[in-house]
């Protein structure tokens, strides 16, 4: 009844003053592991891309629902065998994981942590919205990890899964202070239950009114991602616990407040293959506890302004053209694994995005130099217009949707003949559905993500004058896997199986949210 009561009120207000409200997801695509700040008007947030490069995207906001990509943590994480896709390495799944976004002292900080390289990172600037920020790095790699700069002027992290542990950093941020590791809670799923699948992790901390509170995840047996809370008078502790949201497995995040003291829980969802998907839940405080949700749901609608769309603050159509003194891509665009520079272009041929092989490949995830973007639902369609002209023997090129079970449509280059193919990668077997020969040098390629429902099918076309669209192949059946970690991307590449030196040119990248190309 309460939760009926609040919907009639949102839309009451949305009558009064014309607005619609906004909805949950507040994001619909691959945002996961979210860290909010707001400094005055303005949030920030950070979110987890992995083996994508730039890595740690920093996105804006002033309405907790619109965001725009602003900069980057780094460009490289490191030039590492498996991050170049080098010597049959790759980092899939791996990269860098969790964030931790801070602002103190007029300065901008982002902790993350990596696997592949063993080591945990801070990133600091002055300017969140360049691309100018000042890295140090130590070992070892602590697992989702809060930095957290205390009155006192002493800086810790908290991190870890199950026994959450604390470290005091140094003033410089680039090492642990010796002696000061410590298990800060041991158990930390307990308030969750006894039979735990995944212990307690993705540590958010934050001081309010005094009281500090760590923010967690968990996993009980049999149930769904849940959300753990405890609180402290000290950031030492002792620390008391409690379960405070279990509702359709959105977990993960923690706290922000607008400037006019409303509270919000940002949290994400396992999603099927868009991937893990952000929530806004509002947040009440009783007797010192957060309270999360409207009766203890998370709710569909938010008072808060509808949102734009995500183009083009997260994603966006490219007609590669490139005006002096702009970016050569725009910053919705990320590499799979690092690029390497010398072999892609949008200068070479004016108004194009050059891909040239570099080296023999067996396959689209084993090669380099493929330009991505998130798919986003419900529904998403991308669209290219590819000039096949300068490929060479053996070279396959096209629009691929990346994930461990991939599927793309492209051009194949064989026997001196060039084919419109559709091919899909599932069970380690790569299953060539359809080829059509071609006679044209340019061609037109799309792949529509149908997300309703938890559908999770792509579909495949092609088009000889970007007008009239004919399926082609299979559809392909997404399915999100842990050893990619992330929700299906649509991609731009081209690779060599005989010898390099080929190119293609896409003259542009179309995204839309619609069900046909």
């Amino acid at each position: 009844m309460k939760t009926l009561k609040l919907l009639c009120l949102l839309f009451l207000v949305s009558c009064v003053y014309g607005q619609e409200t906004a909805i949950n997801p507040v994001i619909y695509a691959d945002i996961p592991d979210m860290s909010i700040i707001r400094v005055g008007n303005t949030y920030y947030m950070s979110s987890t891309t992995m083996h994508m490069s730039p890595g740690v995207p920093i996105m804006k906001s002033t309405d907790l629902i619109n965001w725009e990509i602003v900069s980057y943590a780094y460009n490289k994480l490191a030039n590492s065998a498996a991050l170049n896709l080098e010597k049959n390495k790759n980092a899939y799944g791996k990269g860098s994981w969790a964030s931790s976004l801070r602002y103190h002292n007029n300065k901008y900080y982002v902790s993350t942590f990596s696997s592949t390289t063993g080591k945990t990172y801070i990133f600091s600037t002055d300017h969140i919205e360049s691309n100018e920020w000042k890295e140090v790095s130590f070992k070892p790699s602590l697992h989702d990890n809060t930095l957290f700069f205390d009155d006192d002027g002493k800086i810790y992290m908290i991190y870890g899964a199950g026994n959450l542990e604390m470290v005091e950093l140094k003033s410089d941020l680039s090492g642990i202070k010796k002696g000061s590791k410590k298990i800060l809670i041991e158990n930390a799923s307990a308030p969750a239950g006894v039979d735990i699948a995944l212990p307690a992790e993705g540590s958010q901390l934050f001081k309010i009114k005094g009281k500090y509170y760590i923010f967690n995840i968990t996993w009980p047996k049999g149930g769904m991602r849940t959300v753990v809370v405890h609180r402290s008078d000290k950031i030492t502790g002792p620390y008391e616990g409690r379960l405070i949201l279990q509702d359709q497995g959105v977990a993960q995040g923690g706290l922000i407040n607008t400037p006019e003291g409303d509270w919000f829980a940002y949290l994400f969802k396992d999603n099927g293959a868009v991937g893990r998907i952000p929530y806004l839940v509002p947040v009440n405080w009783k007797n010192g506890w957060p309270v999360l949700g409207v009766d203890g749901k998370v709710p569909t609608t938010l008072e808060l302004p509808t949102s734009n769309g995500l183009t083009p603050g997260i994603v966006n159509s490219d007609e590669f053209n490139r005006k002096e003194n702009e970016p050569a891509l725009p910053l919705v665009w990320q590499w799979n694994h690092n690029p390497i520079d010398k072999y892609w272009s949008v200068s070479n041929r004016e108004g194009f995005l050059r891909l040239t092989t570099d080296r023999i490949d067996s396959s689209v995830v084993a090669t380099r130099n493929t330009l991505t973007q998130r798919t986003i639902g419900p529904v998403s369609a991308g669209s290219i217009a590819m000039d096949v002209s300068g490929m060479k023997e053996g070279d396959v090129a096209g629009l691929v949707l990346l994930q461990e079970f991939y599927g793309y449509v492209g051009v194949h280059y064989r026997n001196g003949e060039k084919y419109i193919v559709q091919e899909n990668y599932n069970a380690a077997t790569s299953v060539l559905l359809e080829e059509i020969p071609m006679d044209v040098t340019t061609i037109y390629l799309s792949a529509v993500c149908d997300y309703r429902n938890m559908k999770d099918t792509a579909y495949f076309y092609y088009s000889l004058d970007g007008n009239s669209w004919m399926p082609i192949g299979n559809p392909l059946s997404m399915k999100y896997t842990l050893s990619h970690f992330m929700g299906y991307r649509f991609g731009l590449f081209n690779y060599a199986t005989k010898q390099t030196g080929g190119h293609v040119d896409f003259d542009y990248f179309h995204i839309k949210q619609q069900a046909t190309p």
